[in-house]
């Protein structure tokens, strides 16, 4: 539930904030190796022993093939900006404004991340990115992407992406 906060000094003096704070992680039994794999600056994916496929978000079961055996894959970290948007908070100016990216990884899996030490307007499209891995004020360290000056990494036909 909504905490019972007024506005203004009140507001702030009961715990609220005049802007969200994102949330810390949360862990579950499906991605705690994810975020174990954080934590060594890894980049960790599911992929599937029996068809082979790669899964992100973790799911305790292969939506291609119904099994529940899988194995962690580090992934090289490279990728492209596939799609983004620039997050504006409704009333209240960011400074930076955030980039929120769908990453496509060189293994063919995507994923939901920031784009940090963005080096210009976009957009962003197909900008070759390599992962980066950031600690939050709180000490929580997160995937993150910046953009590299590589060529972009070819995308892989052979996995399949969810």
């Amino acid at each position: 539930m909504w905490p019972e906060c007024g506005l203004g000094s009140a507001f702030r003096a009961a715990g609220c904030h005049d802007t969200p704070v994102p949330e810390a992680p949360v862990r579950s039994p499906d991605d705690a190796f994810f975020w174990d794999g954080v934590a060594e600056r890894r980049l960790l994916i599911q992929r599937c022993t029996a068809c082979g496929g790669l899964r992100h978000p973790p799911a305790p079961m292969c939506g291609d093939c119904a099994s529940l055996e899988w194995a962690p894959q580090e992934m090289s970290g490279r990728g492209v900006v596939y799609s983004w948007i620039e997050s504006h908070h409704p009333n209240r100016p960011d400074e930076p404004p955030r980039i929120v990216v769908l990453v496509e990884l060189a293994e063919g899996v995507r994923l939901v991340s920031n784009l940090v030490d963005v080096p210009h307007d976009g957009p962003y499209e197909d900008l070759p990115v390599q992962v980066d891995f950031r600690s939050r004020d709180d000490g929580v360290l997160l995937p993150c992407f910046r953009v590299t000056e590589d060529e972009p990494p070819p995308s892989s036909t052979s996995t399949r992406s969810r």
